[in-house]
């Protein structure tokens, strides 16, 4: 019997009360029917996340910076052995609890609208394009090769159109353009599907009038509709009985329900869906969409091999002795050396040789673990602190001894009887390590610190942090600033000769930040998001209108572009040929990149290619990402790559959400950061660029 035909017939066994019983996360055993009980509830943002020992990789924005589809497949690989060796060990002990299954809610692709919002953290930043290729090479490597007989089971959320602010997120209805919606919001849901994605999650809010998980116009139209999605869609943790009690767009549980599974929506996280035998009896609900939304659960079951023999399972003989493992750990290590961002280097104060004698090493997030973990976060035997990272490293280098201390608290301000300690003569350099952490910003309730749900009222480096900065600053001494957090922090200009962005970098980021102070690896992480020169660049915080925001719509100029990260080499590009220079619709053509390195270290870097229409309107983007890769360049040698583009890289979005390829002409750019004039202030090498009429 086919699987389909297995579904078929225990659906046709269950009485109304067990296939309701089905619909929840806490999915109740039908022991008759040979069904046991599942907890859908499974978390793996960036290594399996509350299920005990886990390898704890970067935090997903910082994925997002290292631009490199196959690392996330590699860390995603990873995951998902950890994942089946726990869940293997989980069913041999009786184990059927929460976070120890296989159904993942993961990843997050909404698009980085906002830098006060908490979550940016769980994103792959600000552009489509980016969030697309990262999430969709997440989903790959975590659901494996065969999309019938699954690994484990990726999620996409939270479709969509959501993005803060947390405290609003049960009552607020985000009002946002066609153009905005196909153009910003869902072409990473889109790709996502196209990849396979067995899981969609609906958000909190509501969308254009419509509470996310019961949109006739998101689920049924447009995702199981245009798109022809065909898994399930679980809604976010009691979000369902958000409809009646905060939305305000029913009237009862029983409503609530049938409003979801009617609108598409298959598995309730959270305490609505057993009113769905109520609902039935009301004739809100049929046994037809009942029998539909269980369907859809069994088959994710089903792929994940729920229902097979023991000797079927090619994952059976994964183990306790895989999770986080050396191997993996190295890849942590890896995974954040390529996240971690080089903003600043004045008079190439880095990487650091044998010369400074005297480091001082101050402030709360140098030893605090809790700037390596960022959300969603399982546990090692061992966080490498940037302290632990800098001591280490210090025990190679003959001569060099460390300092530490705290300086000024991560949260506060110190009390005002502590007065700031001077910088000893023996001080010949300072290592700064101030930002934030999980408690600052993060989902509503779990950033403990913050004031405003778990967002940032301002994105400004906290003012006690600043004010401690700038009596080092005034020391006189070189200042290499370490900057951790999930979103844009503004920074004066002249606070610090040297600055490094980490990231939540993960367990091994202390190695991983020690590793590019001394040179030992060279940066290479790009800024998968603008970083505004302050707060006061940022449209209202509520609007969801895309102008303004971000480097595809920004017209002021931000403190440091998309895409902008600096090296410990010279890099320049000296060609970009295109092998047409018109296109039409169906059409595609190559563009060939050189790209030099013209310095004396070995290094990768991210060549990015954006296209640029020249007689754009004013709602269009000023640059649009339409590729990038990660190419290793050897010192004194020249490189090329080849892109692919096709007629549908040059369409754009009209005001009815629609794709049109507009006739005109269009510069193809390649460059190492959005090429926009602050990149090449910033010391971003000089883009080439070539034009491509569309006919």
């Amino acid at each position: 019997m086919d699987r389909e035909q297995r579904i078929k017939e225990l659906v046709s066994k269950m009485t109304l009360e067990e296939k309701v019983s089905q619909l929840s996360f806490t999915s109740a055993a039908i022991p008759r029917l040979g069904i046991p009980e599942y907890n859908w509830w499974n978390e793996c943002l960036h290594g399996v996340a509350r299920a005990g020992v886990a390898t704890v990789f970067p935090q997903a924005i910082a994925l997002g910076a290292a631009f490199d589809e196959g690392l996330v497949r590699e860390i995603a690989q990873a995951i998902s052995d950890e994942a089946r060796a726990k869940y293997n060990e989980a069913i041999a002990q009786g184990n059927r609890g929460q976070y120890w299954g296989l159904t993942f809610w993961t990843p997050n692709i909404n698009i980085f609208r906002d830098p006060r919002w908490g979550r940016w953290q769980e994103t792959y930043g600000e552009d489509p394009y980016l969030t697309s290729r990262i999430g969709a090479a997440l989903v790959r490597g975590l659901q494996g090769e065969d999309p019938e007989r699954l690994k484990t089971a990726a999620c996409a959320k939270h479709y969509a159109v959501h993005s803060g602010p947390e405290k609003l997120r049960h009552t607020f209805d985000a009002k946002v353009s066609k153009k905005d919606l196909f153009e910003t919001y869902l072409p990473a849901f889109k790709t996502l599907v196209e990849a396979g994605v067995e899981t969609v999650m609906g958000a909190y809010n509501r969308t254009l009038g419509e509470p996310c998980c019961g949109s006739t116009y998101l689920l049924k139209d447009i995702l199981r509709g245009t798109w022809n999605f065909k898994g399930h869609v679980v809604s976010d943790c009691w979000a369902i009985q958000d409809f009646h009690k905060n939305h305000k767009v029913t009237s009862s549980p029983e409503e609530s329900a049938a409003l979801a599974l009617n609108a598409g929506c298959d598995l309730n996280c959270g305490c609505t869906f057993p009113e769905l035998a109520a609902s039935f009896k009301k004739g809100l609900v049929t046994e037809e969409a009942i029998n539909q939304a269980l369907t859809r659960l069994l088959r994710t079951r089903f792929k994940l091999g729920m229902f097979d023999p023991p000797d079927q399972d090619p994952w059976a003989g994964l183990k306790r002795n895989v999770i986080n493992c050396e191997k993996h750990r190295e890849l942590a290590k890896k995974a954040a050396e390529k996240s971690i961002v080089l903003l600043k280097n004045d008079k190439n104060l880095l990487p650091l040789d044998s010369s400074p004698k005297g480091i001082l090493l101050v402030g709360p997030g140098a030893a605090n673990p809790h700037t390596l973990f960022g959300n969603y976060y399982g546990i090692s035997p061992r966080f490498v602190t940037i302290l632990e990272g800098l001591a280490a490293k210090s025990q190679d280098k003959f001569g060099i001894s460390i300092e530490y201390r705290q300086g000024c608290l991560q949260y506060d301000e110190n009390h005002p009887s502590n007065i700031p300690f001077g910088v000893s003569g023996s001080t010949d350099l300072i290592i700064a390590v101030f930002g934030l952490d999980g408690a600052m910003e993060g989902e509503e309730g779990d950033a403990i610190a913050s004031d405003s749900n778990g967002d940032r009222d301002r994105i400004e480096l906290p003012p006690w942090q600043l004010a401690y900065l700038r009596k080092l600053r005034d020391g006189g001494k070189p200042v290499i600033l370490v900057l951790t957090g999930g979103s844009p922090i503004a920074i004066p200009e002249d606070i610090a000769d040297a600055v490094i962005f980490a990231w939540y970098p993960g367990e091994m980021g202390g190695e991983a930040v020690a590793d590019i102070i001394f040179g030992d690896v060279v940066p290479s992480g790009k800024l998968p998001i603008t970083f505004p020169a302050s707060t006061d660049q940022l449209p209202p915080y509520e609007d969801y209108s895309m102008k303004g925001r971000t480097y595809r719509y920004m017209t002021e100029k931000p403190l440091y572009p998309f895409g902008f990260g600096l090296s410990y080499t010279e890099f320049r590009f000296t060609g970009l040929a295109l092998s047409a220079q018109t296109i039409s619709a169906g059409g595609e053509l190559e563009a060939e990149v050189t790209l030099e390195n013209a310095g004396n270290r070995d290094a990768e870097e991210v060549v990015q290619l954006y296209i640029a229409r020249e007689d754009r309107s004013g709602d269009d983007p000023l640059c649009s990402l339409r590729a990038f890769h990660r190419i290793w360049v050897v010192a004194g040698t020249s490189r090329s790559l080849s892109f692919s583009l096709k007629s549908g890289d040059f369409e754009s979005v009209n005001a009815q959400g629609e794709k049109v390829l507009l006739p005109g002409r269009y510069k193809v750019i390649a460059a190492n950061a959005a090429p926009l004039p602050v990149s090449r202030e910033r010391g971003a090498p000089v883009p080439v660029s070539g034009v491509v009429t569309v006919t």
